[in-house]
């Protein structure tokens, strides 16, 4: 399959999932001759053979590829760049903040570990919070050799027709790729047709916590006044109707909310506690993103000036204002 418009073409390469994901989605995006790989998939045979399979339908090789462009570092969008490389090499471009995380740099990993020991402590969540402070210790050591080894280059030294616009919230680093002239915007996570792409918590380069469902927030509004004819998404369909789903994924936030202002109103004061209330077995089985759910609502609400927080023996406690 291949979609063209005003000289401008999109190779969609779809791998179908057996989760809720769908599929893992990534293009190539042909302009001026020049052919450039959108986001690279998991690094498994599905997504490289379908890669070689969009490549040969469409009478172009591995060595038709000029570029790598990366919307964010996330495993599920960078895993073919290494072997890619190996084979033919090209420049890969990505934001900054994607560096430290790809190539796992030792200092940033630990400030990173640092950051959610402090995070989980002041949400009170007790063993639930040190199990996974102990799993990114010990990831700190059993994961080195899955640093990136290919160079990482920074977008501002990159050519191409496309805008590159910051989208953080689901990733600190992620951005977008918007053409203009055709409406189409390569959206990475940053909406998704049949779930909510989740904002999760990450500190910045220096270990601060920053504000993620606030972020995705700003960065749908950003990509929505754009008023994209296309959204092509890291995870199934193709979006068409960039508003609507804004709307919709903006409601469900306040919906969210609005429940968890309930709760705090019948008592429950922190973070851990409404979310184990709220998600019951899931705080245990999705722990971060449990984590990273009520974190980014909590900000919402506070945002909002609907709640207020004071901190009790290092534990932030939140009541209704």
């Amino acid at each position: 399959m291949k979609i063209e418009k005003r000289n401008h073409t999109v190779y969609p390469i779809i791998v179908p999932v057996n989760y809720n994901l769908k599929s893992i989605n990534f293009y190539l995006y042909q302009s001026d001759n020049t052919l450039t790989l959108i986001d690279a998939g998991l690094n498994n045979e599905e997504c490289w053979n379908a890669l070689a399979e969009t490549l040969k339908a469409n009478e172009f090789s591995l060595q038709d590829i000029a570029q790598i462009y990366l919307t964010h570092h996330h495993v599920d969008h960078v895993g073919l760049v290494d072997r890619i490389v190996s084979e033919h090499p090209i420049p890969v471009y990505a934001h900054p903040f994607s560096i430290p995380r790809l190539k796992r740099e030792r200092d940033f990993m630990e400030r990173r570990v640092k950051f959610f020991e402090t995070l989980y402590k002041e949400a009170d969540c007790g063993e639930a919070g040190q199990t996974q402070v102990r799993y990114l210790k010990n990831a700190l050591q059993k994961n080195e050799k899955k640093a990136m080894q290919t160079d990482i280059i920074p977008f501002d030294q990159a050519q191409l027709d496309l805008e590159i616009m910051e989208v953080p919230g689901h990733a600190p680093d992620q951005v977008s790729f918007f053409h203009e002239e055709t409406g189409w915007l390569f959206g990475g996570d940053l909406l998704i047709q049949h779930i909510s792409s989740n904002a999760l918590a990450e500190p910045d380069f220096e270990g601060r916590r920053q504000y993620p469902l606030l972020q995705h927030m700003d960065s749908m509004k950003a990509a929505d006044s754009l008023q994209p004819t296309t959204v092509y998404s890291g995870h199934g369909e193709v979006i068409q109707s960039t508003s609507n789903l804004v709307q919709k994924r903006f409601q469900e936030i306040e919906d969210k909310a609005d429940k968890l202002a309930n709760l705090i109103a019948e008592g429950l004061t922190t973070a851990a506690t409404l979310a184990k209330s709220y998600y019951e077995k899931r705080y245990d089985s999705q722990f971060p993103l449990v984590m990273s759910e009520i974190l980014g609502h909590l900000d919402y609400l506070e945002a909002k000036e609907r709640i207020e927080k004071e901190q009790k023996s290092g534990v932030w406690h939140y009541h209704l204002t």
